[in-house]
């Protein structure tokens, strides 16, 4: 075993008899009372957050790095990126432009406890591998790498340089470079991103998997169909004057708070704001925005919607059908109902769309939606009587067997009303957490564009494989069956984010090397392969001396704006590398012959952004441009309506409903994530704008749907998901919980339900597991 350069504390030899221990299923921290549910009638945002962001503060001792932080979060100019949501930083250069959840994740990095070698001496991988995802997180930052002793059973120190060694002789040694993926979870910026994924082509694969083939993926290839980007093509001024906003399948207040300024200006304004979910959430209610300083003294709170619908789970498809079947029946009588002129210069498959909508029988759109035709048509009203319209949308749109076809029907509805191309309006996707848009700008896609691979080639001086690669699901599976052994995570918590928890888990456990980068302990470090490694990287927040002094880092936003990112604290660890340095420390290992000078990349990120300027479309005069206030904008095409389709137009599409009504005794379960909460980080365990304390092991049902089965609120119920393939899965001694939702649907949390989504149950149109419409039965336990 290959053990640090300095001298490390000999854990205690494992037990034989030792039986291993499987996870937790609960995550959170132990409740600290019995569980309570009531609603919250209080705005968004506000005083609520105020108190909570302050409790947070005071529990994790962080009285002057957390105001300091909140000074510099999101500041152009030296400030650095908050490592949450992706929501665009405001035209106006504004300050305090930060909310509770972006305050709650920078400071859980910012925290003084530490994770060293003498914690894993004290605790051995059995051990931890028994403690709540929460505990594990709530110990700290990792300080220097490790590796994972069979013998003892416990992680003991590694110098970096033998870490190195052990990740490039795995990697030489494999017969095929494709027993080899790279998985990055969307926290790396833009130049560690475009390092990463060189390092893979060079190496002679594409198994690139990443989190957006779990959260996205249907947007950009829905995108991609219909305008030939898979990105959205508007900005943060365009929320500033459009005349309608509708908000599908995302829970604003808590996965992008910052959203809610844009909501509440636009209700000022006298804009319409549509939200469409199964459950109203708090973002669709009232706000108070923290930084009005006015609005927070008199507690006045404005509303951030005009309109509630509450389809089905996966009925957002026959909504949007619906309301553009209204449109097109208007359209007999009425012909400012369509944009004509735009529809015949500028898209193409328009008549074929037309006959399905008209063919659609509203009783079937009904029956699909689970709406009223007359909420359907107050919808369309809406869009009609609107000039100009952003629709935006998240996963409750995206996770589900026909999420792309659902975007695409987005689109449809915004090119009947000419919505492109023009100020205030067009597909606005709440994508890009922490830097996910930035990791697939910059390479991170295991299906490669041809012209990429060619400009790679070119610029790099290698020759990139040109098969496509392994996505999240495919690496899994092939994981489990022994093809792929070698596997690298670039932050993230892949063992619990993934699907099937227990399939992950015995992939994973295949594995010959598994390499974590992280910044914190967290399960995927306790479910790893025969050897296995933690590489501890700086934070956000940190500074990151190299050579030539302290670098900044790019991100990318939601809406394709690229600006500057530079930590402001000292690191946690003198140990701590940063991602890029690491990845050049593994590609140097593994290419010993590499003419790419990665040592030299490492001395100043200007020379990568220097590189990427000639590989990445967009990106001419990156160094100059990314130092402007604000950055700069990615080009859209077709924002400017150029269409990079086979048709070179804008292309409708005309896909049937699917069926999304749950068959007799079934439910339609979506996993979500609670408020406090990031990802697979948590906080605590309560919800507090869906009125939760105490509680996550729970699954949200309509009072209808419990009586059918004899429930009372808090009985405790077993939940069975059915696989496509028959298969099934459980969770047991789960609290009911009678919720505004509609009948014949079921929410909870994720992580905890992830097992609930066989490893085979992913959308044939994306990929994507289809986290969002679990078939599940519910019975008392």
């Amino acid at each position: 075993m290959t053990t640090s350069d300095d001298a490390a504390t000999t854990p205690p030899r494992k037990q034989p008899q030792e039986p291993p221990r499987e996870p937790r299923e609960d995550v959170g921290p132990s409740p600290a009372g019995p569980p309570h549910v009531a609603p919250y009638h209080h705005p968004a945002a506000g005083w609520g957050a105020a108190k909570s962001v302050t409790r947070f503060l005071a529990r994790e001792g962080a009285y002057l790095d957390g105001p300091r932080a909140v000074m510099r979060m999101n500041h152009e100019n030296g400030g650095f990126d908050c490592p949450g949501c992706a929501w665009p930083d405001d035209t106006k250069g504004l300050h305090l432009d930060i909310c509770e959840n972006g305050i709650k994740h920078v400071t859980w990095e910012m925290t003084r406890k530490r994770v060293g070698r003498e914690f894993f001496a004290a605790h051995s991988v059995t051990e931890l591998s028994g403690w709540s995802d929460f505990a594990l997180e709530d110990q700290g930052r990792l300080t220097e790498p490790m590796v994972y002793d069979p013998d003892t059973d416990h992680y003991v120190p590694i110098g970096w340089k033998d870490a190195f060694a052990l990740v490039g002789r795995t990697l030489r040694g494999l017969d095929d470079p494709n027993r080899a993926a790279f998985y990055t979870s969307g926290r790396l910026g833009n130049e560690a991103t475009f390092l990463y994924q060189l390092l893979a082509r060079e190496l002679g694969t594409n198994n690139l998997p990443d989190c957006s083939n779990m959260c996205h993926e249907a947007s950009g290839r829905a995108l991609q169909a219909s305008l030939g980007t898979g990105k959205g093509t508007v900005d943060l001024k365009d929320w500033e004057v459009t005349d309608a906003l509708f908000i599908l399948g995302v829970n604003a207040a808590s996965n992008a708070p910052r959203m809610l300024t844009s909501l509440a200006e636009a209700y000022k304004r006298g804009a319409q704001v549509v939200h469409i979910n199964p459950l109203v959430e708090a973002a669709a209610t009232r706000t108070i925005i923290p930084h009005d300083f006015t609005d927070m003294a008199l507690n006045r709170a404005t509303r951030t919607s005009t309109l509630n619908l509450q389809p089905r789970i996966g009925g957002d498809m026959a909504l949007l059908r619906g309301m553009a079947k209204a449109i097109l029946e208007q359209s007999a009588a009425d012909d400012r109902a369509l944009d004509r002129l735009f529809i015949d210069r500028h898209t193409t498959g328009f008549e074929a769309y037309r006959d399905i909508c008209l063919a659609t029988p509203w009783e079937e759109i009904e029956r699909q939606s689970g709406l009223e035709r007359a909420d359907i048509l107050g919808a369309a009203r809406v869009y009609r009587e609107a000039d100009r319209s952003i629709f935006s949308w998240c996963l409750g749109v995206t996770q589900h067997e026909h999420g792309v076809d659902t975007v695409r029907e987005i689109v449809n509805l915004l090119l009947l009303r000419g919505n492109l191309g023009r100020e205030g309006a067009g597909p606005s996707p709440v994508r890009g957490h922490s830097n996910v848009q930035g990791n697939r700008t910059c390479g991170i896609d295991h299906r490669p564009a041809a012209g990429f691979l060619d400009r790679l080639a070119e610029v790099c001086g290698i020759e990139p494989p040109r098969e496509h690669g392994l996505d999240t699901v495919g690496t899994i599976e092939a994981m489990r069956r022994g093809d792929v052994t070698v596997f690298v995570g670039m932050g993230g918590n892949f063992a619990l984010a993934a699907p099937d928890t227990p399939y992950t888990r015995q992939a994973l456990e295949s594995c010959e090397l598994t390499v974590q980068v992280s910044t914190k302990l967290n399960r995927s470090h306790l479910v790893h392969g025969r050897a296995a490694l933690i590489l501890p990287c700086l934070g956000r927040t940190e500074k990151d001396h190299q050579r030539a002094g302290v670098q900044s880092t790019s991100v990318e936003d939601s809406m394709s704006m690229v600006h500057l990112s530079v930590g402001m604290k000292r690191p946690a660890s003198p140990h701590l590398l940063s991602e890029p340095a690491i990845v050049a420390g593994m590609a140097r290992a593994a290419l010993p012959d590499s003419a790419t000078p990665w040592e030299w990349y490492i001395e100043d990120y200007d020379r990568i952004r220097d590189t990427m300027a000639r590989v990445l479309d967009g990106f001419e005069d990156f160094n100059r441009r990314v130092r402007l206030p604000l950055g700069f904008r990615i080009k859209q095409p077709a924002r400017e309506l150029v269409f990079d389709t086979p048709s070179g137009r804008a292309e409708f599409s005309a896909a049937p409903l699917p069926d999304v009504v749950p068959g007799a005794g079934t439910l339609a379960l979506g996993t979500m994530r609670s408020h406090d909460q990031w990802n697979t980080t948590i906080y605590s365990d309560d919800d507090r704008y869906r009125g939760v304390k105490n509680l996550r092991t729970l699954v949200f049902m309509n009072r209808d749907d419990m009586r059918e089965r004899g429930l009372a609120e808090f009985d405790r119920v077993d939940v069975t998901s059915t696989a496509r393939d028959g298969s099934t899965r459980s969770v047991h001694g789960y609290l009911a919980v009678p919720y505004d939702i509609p009948r014949g649907c079921a929410a909870g949390y994720m992580p905890e339900l992830n097992v609930l989504c066989a490893i085979g149950d992913y959308s044939t149109q994306s990929d994507q597991p289809i986290m969002k419409h679990l078939k599940v039965t519910i019975e008392k336990s």
